[in-house]
């Protein structure tokens, strides 16, 4: 017998028994694996939306924050894991620049997931610690360029926003900062309220309460227009830094092969949930909103991933960053 009437075979056995699950689903809680540490943006995020499509579901989603390697160790368990719609990815732009920052990844961050939909596009906001002696932007820089690298900056690691944020940050004000390493954003966060670092550039998420509370400084966000939570908080762009332009987006995926039924299930459990009067409150709470409806869709989100990895492949090359 050749190998493709056995595949062809076990094809036709397998294909009730996954219909079968595609009609049932889902029976069972759901994992939303977030590749970060608990408490950084990603995790917040994804405890909001898990909440609002479980509603839909009918099911629990527990969120599972799997650390290490800048994300990707997350998303390979994901990439591996069994296509029943039963293990899903929450990951933000790290997606697209795991391709220019690893030179051999175990997994293919287009060919191996079965995209879901966009979620949510964060702006990113610079943050100091909150006996940081500069009153602003312009000044924050100024005395970073008379420091030269003296001044330390928290960094989640390869691949990570803060990192992909602090290069931006240096490349636009021909500055050096210092990296310290955190295994994630809720740590980093952490040390920059204790003193222990002096800047940061993190998801608005993250430091939106402190920032509120003057526990932290913040001296600009990278959105187009101010964010009705932070008024006091400039746009890089009035600031006079209108190049800091990064944000950080959030995509939803699947292991690829997962049925196309589950598939359509969880896209409607999404855009359902984005549509949510109590998650739309919450994300405004934390400066984001969600995405349009035509942007929370599987083809939306994997042509805006192909994209993406084109974009930052290009920059991290102009950054001099070789691949690990």
């Amino acid at each position: 017998m050749t190998y493709l009437v056995r595949s062809l075979i076990l094809l036709v056995l397998l294909y009730p028994c996954r219909a079968a699950i595609a009609e049932d689903y889902p029976t069972r809680p759901v994992t939303m694996i977030v590749p970060f540490s608990a408490g950084g943006p990603g995790d917040v995020i994804a405890r909001i939306l898990g909440g609002a499509m479980s509603a839909t579901l009918k099911q629990s989603i527990v969120i599972e924050n799997v650390v290490g390697a800048g994300g990707t160790l997350g998303t390979n368990r994901v990439a591996k894991a069994a296509p029943d719609g039963y293990t899903l990815l929450l990951m933000h732009v790290g997606q697209a620049t795991a391709p220019a920052l690893y030179a051999k990844l175990p997994f293919d961050p287009v060919g191996d997931f079965a995209p879901i939909g966009l979620v949510t596009d964060v702006p990113m906001i610079l943050v100091a610690r909150p006996n940081f002696p500069a009153k602003d932007l312009n000044e924050l820089i100024a005395r970073i360029r008379n420091a030269g690298d003296k001044i330390t900056f928290g960094n989640v690691g390869l691949g990570s926003a803060s990192q992909l944020c602090g290069l931006m940050f240096m490349s636009t004000t021909d500055t050096k900062l210092t990296p310290i390493y955190y295994k994630g954003g809720g740590p980093a966060l952490n040390d920059v309220i204790a003193g222990h670092i002096d800047v940061y550039c993190d998801p608005a998420t993250g430091p939106t309460p402190y920032i509120q509370s003057n526990t932290i400084k913040g001296y600009a966000i990278t959105s187009k227009k101010r964010v009705a939570t932070l008024p006091n908080v400039p746009t890089s762009a009035e600031a006079g830094l209108p190049a800091f332009d990064v944000t950080t987006w959030y995509g939803l995926y699947a292991p690829r092969g997962t049925p196309k039924p589950v598939v359509d299930q969880l896209v409607g459990a999404l855009q359902t949930a984005l549509k949510d009067p109590a998650l739309i409150n919450r994300f405004g709470e934390l400066s984001m909103s969600p995405v349009e409806p035509e942007r929370a869709t599987p083809e939306a989100l994997e042509a805006f991933l192909k994209a993406e990895i084109g974009k930052w492949g290009r920059i991290i090359k102009a950054a001099g960053i070789e691949p690990q």
